[in-house]
């Protein structure tokens, strides 16, 4: 009961800042400060989810007290059974809360509910990586579809025998860094490449990283230092592709707090064939970039934890190896292996972020001491 008492008074402690904040979020003054107001309906939706798991918590010690004490007073068989019924699914349900609690409680990554930035570039092998990035592009092209998220190419450079060297994409969505993050390291493959006459196995790799998106208030631009260049798309598109400069490309200079060293950003966007939309997306992605750079040591931080966080294209840093012959993946982390290659190529990849996720899950209980 110690323990009870213990999570009860944590939960206690947070039922006025709930108040609070529930009063706060519905202030003109408070919403017309959007960077406040945003930080504070956030709150309002943790703290939300922890009253609604300390309601369930309550009732349910409430009403194990109650089948205890009809067990052990009442003398009617049928209502001792019932009692005795009511108390097996609280004592069933009553750890399962707690845990629930538990990790409620632990501060969770600020970055999760946040949009990405998706880049997938091939690395060692040549064709056959660029092939394979392609195949990756694919494949969460695919569970992007899946959770009904968007996701858009903000740059590509094709490889010479198909695929991409590199492609840069959006994804917008519900909770879109906070399940994508997992997928951020180097995979590699094991396979005979389309290329290959002697039918031997090669291996190749493709590095992927995966950035919160950053809002524009997260750093600071003086947009008026941005140098604009247009140039003509070139691609798919029918024929106002090529006739109107719809691609921009941004250069800007910008000083880097962490080391002092001012380098020029150069982005190339070429999304849309309309130039006013391009331009939009290319300073996300200018955004996104810098917000990047100043949070490096936290990101690098969580990729110490993760171990997920490498993007070098090396194969001696991987996180994921997708076997053809064997029709096999393993995810290195946590030494899981699946026989479904074809269905993960084709997007079905919940699963493995699922047990990353409790993984983690575990982890953080294990760190947080509760």
């Amino acid at each position: 009961m110690a323990d009870h008492n213990t999570l009860l008074e944590k939960l206690d402690n947070l039922v006025a800042r709930f108040e609070e904040v529930s009063t706060l979020i519905t202030d003109p003054s408070v919403i017309a400060d959007q960077k406040r107001y945003v930080k504070l309906t956030k709150e309002y939706k943790e703290l939300g989810d922890l009253m609604n798991a300390r309601k369930e918590y309550v009732q349910c010690l409430a009403t194990l007290d109650e089948a205890k004490q009809i067990l052990m007073t009442e003398t009617d068989t049928e209502m001792k059974e019932m009692a005795r019924e009511e108390a097996l699914i609280c004592e069933k349900r009553i750890p399962e809360i707690e845990e629930q609690i538990k990790l409620l409680l632990i501060p969770a990554d600020p970055q999760d509910d946040r949009n990405a930035i998706l880049e997938i570039r091939g690395g060692t092998g040549g064709d056959e990586a660029a092939i394979f990035a392609g195949d990756l592009f694919r494949m969460y092209s695919k569970y992007c579809e899946s959770k009904g998220w968007k996701l858009e190419v903000s740059s590509a450079n094709e490889g010479a025998a198909g695929g991409f060297k590199e492609i840069i994409c959006s994804v917008t969505g519900d909770k879109v860094y906070g399940t994508l993050k997992y997928e951020s390291g180097v995979h590699r493959v094991q396979r005979v490449p389309a290329t290959e006459t002697q039918g031997r196995v090669h291996t190749s790799a493709a590095s992927v990283a995966v950035l919160p998106e950053a809002e524009p208030f997260d750093v600071e631009i003086n947009e008026g230092e941005i140098k604009w260049d247009t140039f003509r798309s070139s691609g798919a598109g029918g024929q106002n592709v090529n006739k109107v400069e719809s691609g921009v490309r941004l250069r800007y200079n910008w000083k880097n707090p962490n080391t002092g060293v001012v380098e020029e950003i150069l982005i190339e966007c070429t999304e849309t064939r309309d130039q006013p939309r391009n331009k939009e997306r290319a300073l996300s992605r200018l955004r996104t970039f810098i917000y990047d750079k100043e949070h490096q040591k936290y990101i690098d931080d969580i990729a110490s934890k993760r171990k997920t966080m490498v993007s070098t294209g090396d194969r001696s840093a991987k996180i994921r190896t997708y076997n053809y012959p064997q029709g096999r993946i393993t995810d290195h982390r946590i030494n899981y292996t699946i026989y479904n290659l074809a269905a993960f190529m084709d997007g079905d990849i919940q699963d493995c972020i699922d047990h990353l996720i409790v993984a983690e899950n575990a982890e953080r209980l294990k760190e947080s001491e509760l």
